[in-house]
């Protein structure tokens, strides 16, 4: 490779770096501001009018000259970047607030979504990976079953149907994560045509569900859901993921996502004041360490070298 491609492809990691870590920062927050709602009247509906209404009309200017449906892209991609990343997604995550603690969310959204990415992108993207990346992702899932224990046998009722619907969810954003690789379009007009299709169909359901519980909401409520769902989340997290993906590559990207989980659980803990209890501190610290593994940070030759110096 010559030296220009090796500072192209340098300046390509660090953006992506940069961008990942931001995302990271950005969904940790989210997560925490989606459980923060279950103690306001807001309701998923709520939440997802700010989530996606805002950045309809804010990216307005790019969906509205490059049509909801960007030159190049096939309507099926399309559909599963709008399903995935879109109002279908959100919904699934803000009711799963409602039913799981933060720490869950914290395993169960960015835990998963590597393992969902991986296989995808294996059969349609015809990925392969190293022992290591085999197995980093081998600890997500370890990491995932057994916060999931948690729901399925703990005592907390209802917290299996969160997890339920969080995994799903997860499902949903690889499927958005492998499209949205494939359709070739860049981050923003991506971000434009999810936000605007997002728009265009949850203003009427939440006129049609509305039970006047946003007008009951206190403005500090109002003005931290507008902000971390509708310009946060909205807008500047999925461009800075389309972005990651870019430059990283979608597996990359997914798991790079994964080091939410210990934001996410300190934040629930400090925040919220949400319980950490022991397997559920196992099962961030086995997430993260699969999210090492399978980024490359650490890598088995890695740790051989180590030792032998």
């Amino acid at each position: 490779m010559s030296t220009e491609g090796l500072s192209s492809r340098r300046g390509d990691l660090l953006v992506g770096m940069a961008a990942s870590i931001a995302v990271c920062m950005i969904g940790a927050g989210w997560q925490i501001a989606n459980r923060y709602a279950v103690s306001t009247t807001l309701t998923p509906i709520d939440l997802a009018l700010f989530r996606y209404a805002i950045p309809g009309l804010v990216l307005a200017p790019i969906w509205l000259r490059h049509g909801l449906l960007p030159q190049g892209v096939s309507p099926l991609l399309a559909a599963l970047m709008v399903l995935g990343a879109g109002l279908p997604f959100g919904l699934l995550v803000m009711t799963a607030s409602h039913f799981a603690p933060t720490s869950h969310a914290a395993v169960f959204l960015p835990g998963a979504i590597p393992l969902f990415v991986a296989a995808t992108a294996m059969v349609v993207l015809g990925e392969r990976f190293t022992f290591a990346r085999v197995f980093g992702l081998m600890l997500i899932a370890v990491g995932v079953v057994l916060l999931g224990s948690i729901g399925l046998f703990g005592a907390e009722s209802g917290v299996w149907r969160g997890d339920a619907l969080f995994l799903f969810a997860a499902f949903l954003w690889g499927l958005y994560t492998v499209a949205f690789k494939l359709s070739g379009v860049s981050p923003w007009r991506a971000t434009a045509m999810i936000s605007g299709w997002s728009m265009l169909i949850v203003i009427p359901v939440w006129l049609f569900s509305n039970d006047g519980a946003l007008l009951e909401a206190s403005v500090f409520d109002l003005a931290l859901q507008s902000v971390w769902q509708g310009i946060f989340a909205g807008v500047i997290g999925i461009w800075l993921f389309g972005l990651t993906v870019r430059k990283l590559g979608a597996t990359t990207a997914a798991a790079i996502a994964a080091s939410i989980p210990a934001m996410t659980a300190l934040g629930g803990w400090l925040i919220l004041m949400e319980p950490l209890g022991p397997i559920s501190m196992a099962g961030v610290a086995i997430v993260t360490l699969g999210v090492l593994f399978s980024t490359g940070a650490v890598s088995f030759t890695l740790m051989t070298s180590s030792r032998q110096s």
